[in-house]
């Protein structure tokens, strides 16, 4: 059975560290690139169009969607369809529980659900560090993240980093331990 990462947590709390990590200890991890519409970062995302979004959707290929920061991104079926292939074990940024749950159940894999966390003030000393033009933005989504866990409390975690009290390193390390763990 195909299998998957879901890497959830507010914006900085090392999403593409311990992917760039987890690919490093086993090549069989790879980093998911979720479709992006619209303008300012392109790494780690594959761009497309209004008029690509509108035929995924009218295909029933949209796994899940959201809007933030003015660009939609989205989780698509033949994206993951192509990330699950030859073994491989796509690892998915989402920064919404809601985005969580739709592709662990719209999509069939075992998916291990990780939540990596860090305080407010880490996110926003990570987000000047790295150069955000959009910090005030990203402390917004961590908000918005704080709420989404509060208003979840039955969320079901495979596990739980505090990245502020671990490595990146560590992290990864114990997200591998996870999944290879498993068999």
């Amino acid at each position: 059975m195909e299998q998957g990462i879901l890497l959830y947590g507010p914006p900085a709390s090392g999403k593409d560290t311990i992917t760039s990590l987890l690919t490093d200890l086993d090549r069989r991890y790879v980093l998911f690139t979720r479709l992006k519409i619209g303008t300012g970062r392109t790494h780690g995302y594959r761009m497309a169009s209004q008029k690509r979004l509108r035929e995924l959707e009218e295909r029933g290929e949209v796994v899940y969607r959201n809007d933030r920061y003015g660009n939609t991104y989205v989780v698509d079926q033949p994206g993951l369809r192509d990330a699950t292939s030859d073994g491989l074990v796509p690892v998915v940024h989402l920064g919404q529980i809601t985005g969580v749950r739709a592709v662990a159940d719209g999509f069939p894999a075992r998916w291990w659900r990780v939540l990596l966390w860090c305080p407010r003030e880490t996110t926003e000393e990570r987000s000047l560090g790295r150069g955000d033009a959009d910090t005030t933005a990203r402390l917004a989504a961590w908000d918005a993240t704080e709420r989404d866990v509060a208003d979840n409390p039955g969320m079901d975690w495979d596990l739980l980093v505090h990245t502020d009290d671990v490595s990146p390193e560590v992290a990864a390390e114990r997200i591998h331990a996870l999944v290879t763990a498993a068999g």
